[in-house]
Parts: C-alpha cells; sequence; structure tokens
C-alpha cells in the first residue's frame, strides 16, 4: 500500500495502518533511540513511549508525507525526557562498551568507534550527526525537526565534524 495513503488512514484512526508505520520504522527508532540513552532497556522503555505519544496525537500531523521526521522528532524529545527523568548519568568507559557489544555487527570495531565518538559530543551535535548521517536527512528537515534555522544545523555539523 502506498506510504502516504497508510499515513492518512492512521491519522483517521486506524489501529492496524498505526501499527504497519510503526513496525515500518521499527529498526530506525531502535538505533536512534538506543545511540541516545545506550541500553537497551532504556532503548524500549523510550520506544514504548514514542510509539504510545504518537498514537495518542496521530490526528495532529498535519502532513502525511512528514511522518517519519514527526516521529523521529518525538523520539528525540522522549529520548531526552527519560535520560532527565531518571537524571541519568551516561554510559562511558567498560559499562558504555558492554552495552555497544550486545549489538552484533561484522564491524564492531568501526561501530565503537563511532559511537563512542559520538557519545562524546553535547546533545545538539549528536542529534545533527544522528539524523544527518544515520537517518539520511537532509539540512531542511533536521532544521524543522530541531526547531532551529538551518544557518544553525550548518554549524552544529560543522562542529560535531570538528
Amino acid at each position: 500500500m502506498n506510504y502516504i495513503k497508510l499515513v492518512k488512514k492512521a491519522i483517521k484512526g486506524d489501529e492496524a495502518a498505526f501499527e504497519t508505520l510503526i513496525v515500518d520504522q521499527s529498526d530506525k527508532l531502535y538505533r536512534t533511540a538506543f545511540l541516545y540513552v545506550r541500553n537497551k532497556e532504556d532503548t524500549l522503555d523510550v520506544l514504548q513511549e514514542t510509539t504510545y505519544k504518537a498514537f495518542i496525537s496521530m490526528d495532529q500531523l498535519k502532513h502525511p508525507e512528514y511522518f517519519s521526521t514527526w516521529i523521529i522528532k518525538i523520539l528525540i524529545r522522549t529520548a531526552y525526557d527519560v535520560l532527565n527523568r531518571k537524571k541519568k548519568i551516561i554510559l562511558t568507559g567498560d559499562e558504555f562498551f558492554e552495552s555497544v557489544t550486545e549489538i552484533r555487527t561484522e564491524k564492531i570495531e568501526l561501530r565503537l568507534d563511532l559511537t563512542e565518538a559520538i557519545s562524546t559530543l553535547n546533545l545538539h551535535y549528536q542529534t545533527v550527526i544522528i539524523l544527518f548521517y544515520y537517518h539520511d536527512l537532509p539540512i531542511s528537515k533536521i532544521a524543522e525537526t530541531m526547531n532551529k534555522p538551518e544557518g544553525t544545523i550548518k554549524t552544529y555539523l560543522h562542529r560535531a565534524k570538528r
């Protein structure tokens, strides 16, 4: 079924359409949440809260073509909320590497280096890097997601890469 039609059905209250959209986005959502909270349990909490928030506010989505951007925005805010609510210390060192090694990939060393590098950035820079490189969003979409001017996003991206 056409993606836009599926989103429109979900906006009208079709639970099966919403479920299909979430399943389609689940891998991307999981990876993004993990990059923020850095452990499986909190990642699953973020995903559950994001899904709930998206479901109850689905009728507020005005442009169906922006569903992916909209739900990522909800996920990012939810991840920040979970971190702030728990006043959680972000994992570093051995705990961080243990949690990352649970992800099995062919190039684990590369993933560890990238994940460690991203974890050292401030939250704005992390968000820009994740959205630009992991989600292939253009600067304009990132600016919209973060409610910042495009020039600011370009600056964040430049500084984060440095």
